[in-house]
């Protein structure tokens, strides 16, 4: 048994060693690995070696390493916080890509040390990877400057344009303060170079990375802000446009009609209509009057505007749909505007990124899609189902017009409707029963009904599916609503989504909700009389109703359990939409403004003065601040008790607030101290002669409760840019020179002031 044992050993000893012999030494530098081929490194050859980190994204576990002139692309497996300086023992393997990289199994902080050197590189040398993962600088122009997400994190991406073509850069910062502050601006970036790729790894472009904006020298600021740019009529952006990248930024100005985060946005003014390219995510709202800049281009024939920058107004001008129909849309005369037409559903269908309706009209057959969210999209949610819209429906439906050919004198020009979401389809008609499918249908259904009993438990499972299929949807729906109450969304298309919901239950009943002293929405007929109403009142939780639900039936029908519970269903979410919009408006107001003299308070002010600060800094201009001061305030609550001296402060807001212009603002800061804001002021004469006349509005003695009292306020005043440039130091001027004023006076005050509180004190228990 011990010679097997010594056999075997000997044996294994030998293996081992002709194995040794047999295997690849491993690679120790980085310039060994660096000569691979793709073929040579597709063997996993091991490796070991020291190099220096220039770049780390430890959330994608991408690293970037250089030893003297060569690089390389680790993906790593540690969660070691690498940064660039840090000198690093790799072990792994090698794989192969576009160039051969390393797959580590291990990876060991030596020391921290200098950053290589980077390297000034051409767009020919980079489109070339002459310096493939090596840190180089490079000048560029910046064109656009947007937040992105990637692996659920969100960083700032820049397209810039060099000497030789266009390349683009990652920033691991979110800082979106930055992004503004760089667009069009001439830099100079820092970081580790590699490429676009796609699914083949072929290079479809450069991409440097950099850890943070420190790594961005800006060597010259844009001329002029985006914001600043005149406004360009929509069918003269092409005015602008050159075949060389040299194109200047231009403004547009419209209504938002359509927004697909991260890649797509339609504005239209008028009879005008535009398709712009960005990478905003958002967010903006369907139907506000937007701004957009971006670089104008031709996109399949068709005006756009790339690298589109949006700045939502927040103000509502919702552009009504152009009647149209298969005849007129052919004609491509209404490229990319928001138009409605109606047709036939033939056929439908979901695809990875789209739902797709099929439709015929004028015996022409076009398509309507609706586009699923982008992947990265900012809180993303789950996909609803496909709504289903019977086969052989009549509808109508809305969206942007989009053309596939962009030649005007084409005879007919296939189009596609691209609407916003599944509510842009409306249903007019369900399909007619004499129909083939029906035919087919009812002769299948005798034909089982005599073949075997079992037909009927198929009829009625077939029921069943179809009920909870529309309990479903209406779950759905109803859960949809839930989170609009709780989000932005508009009262008004909250309230008229739940009259649209009590119809579908209702199968089609005209449904519509008149809120209290407000508006009327919903679908209402136009006459009543004919038909059988029913309806509910919307409770408040205290005072009277807050409006009333209305369904409307044909006078022939019998009341059934379905229209009260679809009823009591509306008037509960109408009741908490309307009373969760009214609180948050009331909460909105207490947030801002003094609950006992109804103006701003400390909180509104500094944000209006920062903003002022803002306004005055960009356009050269001067404003006012001034501080006031309500003289022996104190001695009011002290003589007279709190309730004469709330009296006392409303009163004062209301002289003080007669003496100010429509523009300027006042807030309570304090209990007897208030700040005025001058936005509109041309001197500092101007500032004193409103403080001036704040002061002379106390000269009037106050009358409360049968007593007469005599009031007085000290100001100082207070003017940007020549008494100070900030909130704070504002605030201290002027209150310095409050106290100034009312130090000169005090003298004179005290002994008024003595002498009225001795004939004004409380006597015989007042």
């Amino acid at each position: 048994m011990k010679r097997l044992i010594v056999a075997f050993a000997i044996v294994l000893a030998s293996a081992s060693a002709v194995w040794a012999a047999a295997a690849p030494p491993k690679i120790t530098s980085l310039r060994e690995i660096h000569v691979l081929s793709n073929e040579q490194a597709s063997h996993a050859l091991s490796v070991a070696f020291e190099a220096t980190v220039t770049y780390s994204r430890g959330y994608e576990k991408t690293v970037f390493v250089q030893d003297g002139d060569v690089a390389i692309y680790v993906q790593a497996t540690t969660n070691l916080k690498l940064v660039p300086g840090d000198r690093i023992l790799i072990k792994g393997t090698t794989r192969e890509s576009f160039r051969p990289y390393v797959l580590s199994n291990d990876i060991t902080l030596l020391h921290h040390g200098p950053v290589p050197k980077a390297i000034p590189a051409s767009y020919d040398e980079l489109i070339r990877a002459d310096h493939d993962c090596m840190l180089v600088s490079v000048l560029a122009t910046v064109r656009a400057a947007d937040l992105v997400y990637s692996s659920d994190v969100r960083s700032s991406y820049l397209q810039m344009l060099t000497d030789g073509g266009a390349i683009d850069a990652v920033v691991d910062s979110d800082d979106e303060s930055q992004l503004h502050t760089l667009l069009d601006a001439q830099v100079e970036i820092t970081g580790a170079v590699s490429g676009n790729f796609d699914g083949k790894m072929q290079q479809t472009g450069i991409l440097i990375h950099t850890s943070s904006f420190a790594d961005i020298k800006v060597l010259k600021r844009a001329d002029a802000s985006p914001s600043s740019l005149p406004i360009t009529a929509m069918d003269k952006v092409l005015a602008s446009y050159h075949v060389q990248v040299y194109s200047q930024r231009v403004r547009v100005h419209g209504t938002i009609t359509y927004f697909q985060p991260g890649a797509l946005i339609v504005l239209q003014s008028g009879t005008r209509s535009l398709r712009i390219q960005t990478r905003s995510l958002g967010p903006v709202r369907i139907g506000d009057l937007a701004d957009v800049t971006g670089f104008p281009g031709l996109h399949d024939g068709f005006l756009t505007l790339t690298n589109g920058e949006i700045e939502d107004s927040h103000i509502q001008a919702p552009i009504t749909p152009e009647p149209a129909n298969w005849a007129t849309l052919a004609l491509s005369h209404n490229g990319f505007d928001l138009v409605s037409i109606e047709g036939q559903v033939i056929t439908e269908v979901r695809e990875t990124g789209q739902d797709e309706y099929v439709l015929v009209a004028d015996g022409q057959v076009f398509s309507a899609v609706v586009r699923h969210p982008p992947p990265g999209a900012p809180a993303p949610v789950a996909l609803l189902p496909m709504r289903q819209v019977p086969i052989g429906s009549k509808v109508r439906l809305t969206g942007i017009c989009l053309l596939e050919d962009s030649n005007p004198f084409n005879a007919q020009v296939p189009f596609t409707i691209l609407m916003r979401s599944a509510d842009d389809i409306s249903i007019l008609a369900d399909p007619s029963l004499l129909t083939v499918r029906n035919l087919i249908l009812i002769v299948g259904l005798l034909v089982i009904v005599l073949i075997s009993v079992g037909a009927r438990g198929w009829i009625i499972e077939h029921r069943v599916r179809r009920q909870t299929a529309a309990l479903a949807y209406v779950e759905q729906r109803r859960s949809h609503i839930l989170e609009d109450i709780n989000g932005s969304r508009p009262l008004t298309e909250i309230l008229e989504e739940i009259t649209e919901l009590v119809s579908f239950r209702l199968k089609g009943a005209p449904c519509w909700c008149q809120i209290a002293d407000g508006a009327k929405l919903g679908n209402c007929p136009a006459k009543l009389a004919s038909l059988r109403i029913i309806q509910n009142e919307i409770p408040s939780h205290s005072g009277p109703a807050l409006g009333t639900i209305f369904a409307a039936f044909d006078p022939l029908t019998k009341r059934s359990p379905n229209e009260l519970e679809a009823l009591s269903m509306a008037v509960a979410l109408a009741a908490l939409a309307i009373e969760t919009r009214r609180l948050y408006s009331d909460l909105l107001h207490r947030s801002e403004f003094d609950l006992l003299t109804d103006t701003q308070n400390r909180f509104s002010l500094d944000r209006d003065v920062e903003r002022q600060i803002h306004l005055a800094r960009e356009n050269a201009t001067i404003f006012g601040l001034v501080y006031i001061d309500l003289d022996n305030f104190k001695q009011v609550n002290d003589l007279y008790g709190h309730n004469v001296g709330d009296l006392f402060l409303q009163e004062s807001v209301t002289r003080m607030k007669r003496q100010l212009r429509p523009h300027d603002k006042l807030a309570r800061i304090g209990g007897d101290e208030f700040a005025a804001l001058f936005p509109l002021v041309r001197n500092r004469a101007d500032v004193e002669d409103i403080a001036h006349r704040l002061e002379r509005s106390f000269e009037e003695p106050f009358v409360f409760q049968g007593y007469t009292l005599h009031g007085s306020a000290s100001v100082g005043i207070a003017l940007f840019p020549e008494d100070a440039t900030s909130l704070d130091t504002l605030l201290s001027v002027a209150d310095a020179a409050m106290y100034v004023a009312k130090n000169i006076k005090r003298p004179i005050e005290d002994g008024a002031n003595s002498r009225q509180a001795s004939e004004l004190a409380p006597k015989n228990g007042k």
